[in-house]
């Protein structure tokens, strides 16, 4: 029997939008109506399997119903950027389902649905709808049902006649009428004037329609009401037809075009990729026999590039002493360690590769291969390799130095396409090579299956590594050359990764009994807030259940609902904000659930993650994840230690120095992008207040509110430090509305007169979008590049993202080359002067160091010397320094 699924498009993308949180990509575009919508078909598909599917959008603003009631649809809100930017992305994402989508000008999808509708029903097909918009009931009948979303758009709730009889008392048909007499806000449709759904329920119930109701104003109970009625019949009339979905649009499509017959998995998996919904990947059905991918690490499958002859050597004990001979310079060298954290993965062997020379070198040999060791160590032998931090770093734990390392694939992808997050081998081998490789996965199986091939599985992948490696270099150097950016990875991002895999290997020290203690005192102060939530809430019940939590606050404490969900009402963070006026349990609750959360992610998980040989955290610095090139940390991420509460602040206590004595310094930028900002723009307000050492925020305040230094207030300023901020990530009205809780138009006209101060800033905005038009790409000051292939698309919120993105890539990655520049002068500048000092860490804007005592006040100038000059801008770089005896006394 046929199935057909019809999709309201606008309705749904709008519910995704509001239900999640502003979702974005590493290259920052937002998702979150993508994902929603995404995760809506995905259930669609799975639990309807509909024969025939169609998602109908609105064409456009002006519709036929403007031509009854111009004042149709007025006073909404205009659509915010981060929602308007992602439709041509849903487009897409429909696209890669195969799902028919459609749209025709002058009429609004819901008329495109009921036409539809209509025309199934007639052929007595099942139909379902699914919108979020209750107006679509009225197309309810023996054959079509409503599926209304709930919770977002992750719950659907079904509604046949039987339903909408219960729940209203109606026939499907009455819905118009019930929208004609009470109206509807959301599409200014008037309605009768004091006539609520409760009221409008009733005289239907009596008199069926608003014709009838009309008839019979003199009958109905109520004074006022009658008046109301009476003086708004017309009204009563035009607002029942506004609200009536028209059933026979011109809608120039046969049933049988919108067939579905399912979706090619490839399609949608490369779509999953660049929108990084990692998590969904795994639903996507038949991945398996997508040719070319494996679906968990996005590499070449088992089967490519098998069918080609590859001869290779596998060594041995006897061939060991004619193979020095063929450790030559340069080489493709790849390091195989069974895991992907190379503090503790154990190598496997190696893969060797020059012209027409392919080995396999087992790591039993390696380690007792004299000839080879050296060969590592030495500068003078060139080695291709494709992560160097991770090869470095890996060795040093088995004992084993790398040097020479002249070519780092993957930080030269990287560069060439910095919105591809931590390229992978395969990828680029296939790219720049067309090399194929198996995934690591088809070689040694996944999760609990997963163990060590036999020897000639392996040594095939490995050598296939290091092959793909030698026959890519020079196609990637080639077009670094061309892009001009070879000095950026020669001069930075090369030698970065060294000091980086210095900084890993190093470790920070971590005091696992004082941790322990915090942990102790974290218990302590959840039994007291434990205790105290029950006195205020009147008994004992079970805090992290949301179920009895919500017993607690919405039946016995009479707490209004904010939100429901479909097990009940919801206790999430933002509600339990918003309830914070009602009730003093709400803030016990909220801090309640910190305190566990830093119990659990921070106490818990850090001592796990110290190393039982050297008691240190050897975290993860990730070179090649971000689009701007900021550097971020992992396994464990020690960038986001939460610092706004004081029982976060400890937790920096517990990061001490290494050795009796010593004292940890942390060396912080202070607002640096606002004044990468100030020079880039050249904007003179901007630079005069930097250069006169003011609080930038304040002086903000003073020339947006024309008030003087004194007159600022602090809500002045954190509206200043808000724009401020927002004005280097491209913020809308909307953003900085939902940031500082004001309504969208005092966040624009805020924009409007802080542009209007800052016209130097509003002038370089401008300026570098044409810019980018013209290149199709931005750079840093150090040339880093960011290609941006919508900024000239006739899409206005593709385009409009891609400007956006012009404006500020150049400040965000101007200051992350900053600070990497920092970073590698500073480890030279240790080298040079004999300090025994140590870089441990990079946190955003932030370098920490263990210090010993005698070289306090050599490293306090020292640090804030090479940072402060790591750069020359138009503006002086100010950095802060402090030291104490553990990193939160550094504060």
């Amino acid at each position: 029997m046929s199935h057909f699924v019809l999709i309201d498009g606008n309705s749904i993308a709008n519910r995704a939008f509001y239900a999640l949180p502003l979702l974005s990509t590493s290259n920052g575009l937002h998702t979150n109506a993508v994902l929603g919508f995404t995760t809506m078909l995905l259930k669609v598909l799975e639990e309807m399997k509909p024969t025939h599917i169609m998602v109908a959008f609105d064409a456009g603003k002006v519709v036929f119903r403007h031509s009854e009631f111009t004042d149709y649809k007025a006073g909404r809100s205009k659509t915010p950027t981060e929602l308007s930017e992602q439709f041509p992305l849903i487009r897409e994402l429909l696209d890669a389902f195969s799902i028919k989508r459609f749209e025709l000008e002058g009429y609004e999808a819901d008329d495109i649905i009921g036409t539809l509708t209509l025309r199934a029903d007639q052929n007595n097909w099942k139909t379902t709808v699914i919108t979020g918009d209750k107006d679509m009931l009225q197309l309810v009948s023996d054959h079509v049902s409503v599926a209304l979303t709930r919770k977002g758009v992750s719950e659907l709730e079904v509604y046949t006649t039987a339903e909408i009889e219960q729940k209203y008392g109606l026939k499907p048909q009455q819905i118009i009428d019930l929208k004609g007499l009470m109206g509807d806000a959301s599409d200014n449709i008037p309605g009768v004037p004091g006539v609520g759904e409760k009221t409008a329920l009733k005289l239907l119930h009596q008199y069926g329609t608003v014709e009838e109701v009309l008839n019979h104003i003199d009958e109905i109970s109520g004074k006022k009401l009658q008046e109301n009625l009476r003086g708004n019949v017309e009204q009563a009339k035009m607002s029942k037809s506004l609200a009536t979905i028209l059933r026979e649009a011109p809608v120039d499509l046969e049933l049988d075009q919108v067939g579905y017959s399912g979706y090619d998995p490839g399609k949608l998996l490369e779509f999953f990729k660049r929108m990084e919904f990692k998590s969904l990947i795994p639903k996507i059905k038949g991945i398996s026999a997508t040719s070319g991918y494996n679906a968990e690490a996005g590499e070449a499958d088992e089967t490519a590039g098998k069918s080609v002859p590859f001869s290779y050597l596998i060594a041995d004990r006897g061939s060991l002493a004619e193979l020095a001979e063929k450790l030559t310079s340069p080489m493709g060298l790849f390091v195989e360690m069974d895991g992907d954290n190379y503090h503790h993965a154990p190598i496997v062997g190696f893969g060797l590769a020059a012209e027409d020379f392919a080995l396999y070198l087992p790591m039993e040999l390696a380690l007792e291969w004299e000839a080879f060791r050296q060969w590592l160590a030495d500068e003078t032998k060139q080695k291709w390799v494709f992560d160097g931090k991770r090869d470095t770093v890996g060795l040093a734990w088995n004992g084993l130095q790398l040097n020479g390392i002249q070519f780092d694939m993957y930080l030269a992808t990287y560069l060439l396409n910095a919105t591809e997050s931590n390229p992978i081998l395969a990828d680029a081998a296939l790219q720049y090579a067309a090399v194929a490789i198996a995934s690591d996965e088809s070689v040694y199986g996944k999760g609990a299956k997963r163990e060590l091939p036999e020897l000639a599985t392996l040594s095939e992948h490995v050598a296939r590594k290091a092959t793909a490696i030698w026959q890519a270099v020079p196609a990637i150097r080639r077009e670094l050359e061309q892009q001009e950016l070879s000095e950026l990875l020669t001069k930075l991002e090369g030698p970065l990764s060294l000091v980086l895999a210095e900084m890993e290997r190093t470790g920070v020290k971590l005091d696992a009994e004082r941790l322990v203690q915090m942990g102790q005192e974290l218990d302590r102060k959840l039994d007291e807030l434990t205790n105290k939530i029950y006195d205020l809430a009147g008994e004992p019940f079970n805090i992290n259940s949301p179920k009895q939590l919500g017993e607690i606050l919405f039946d016995r404490l009479q707490l209004p609902v904010l939100k429901k969900t479909k097990t009940g009402p919801s206790t999430s963070a933002d509600v339990l904000e918003k309830l914070a006026p009602y009730h003093p349990i709400i803030d016990e609750i909220l801090l309640f659930r910190q305190l566990g959360k830093l119990r659990s992610t921070y106490i818990e998980g850090l001592l796990k993650e110290i190393n039982s040989k050297t008691g240190k955290i050897h975290t993860l610095f990730n070179q090649a994840t971000t689009a701007t090139g900021r550097l971020s940390s992992t396994e464990p991420n020690l960038q986001n230690i939460p610092i706004r509460l004081e029982e976060g602040r400890k937790i920096r206590e517990a990061f001490v120095p290494s050795e009796a004595g010593w004292y940890m310094l942390a060396a912080d930028y202070s607002q640096i992008e606002l004044r990468v900002l100030a020079h880039i723009s050249r904007d003179q307000n901007l630079i005069d207040a930097f250069r006169k050492g003011m609080d930038i925020h304040t002086r903000t305040a003073m020339d947006v509110f024309g008030v003087s230094e004194d007159e600022v207030t602090s809500m002045m300023r954190r509206q200043a430090k808000a724009v401020n901020f927002g004005i280097v990530y491209g913020i809308s009205d909307y953003g900085l509305s939902q940031n500082l809780n004001i309504t969208r138009k005092e966040a624009a006209e805020f924009i409007d007169r802080y542009f209007a101060v800052f016209q130097g800033v509003k002038q370089y905005m401008e300026d570098i979008v044409e810019q980018a038009k013209q290149d199709g790409y931005v750079t840093t000051l150090l040339q880093r590049r960011r290609y941006l292939p919508d900024i000239r698309n006739k899409n206005f919120n593709l385009r409009s993202f891609a400007e956006r993105t012009a404006m500020n890539t150049p400040i965000q990655g101007t200051a992350a080359d900053i600070i990497k520049l920092a970073m590698i002068r500073m480890q030279e500048s240790l080298r040079q002067q004999g300090l025994r000092s140590r870089m441990l860490l990079q946190v955003h804007d932030e370098l920490v160091f263990e210090v010993p005592q005698d070289e306090l006040e050599t490293m306090k100038t020292l640090v804030a010397d090479v940072m402060e000059n790591a750069l020359p801008l138009d503006v002086p770089l100010k950095v802060d320094v402090h030291y104490g005896p553990t990193w939160n006394d550094t504060k």
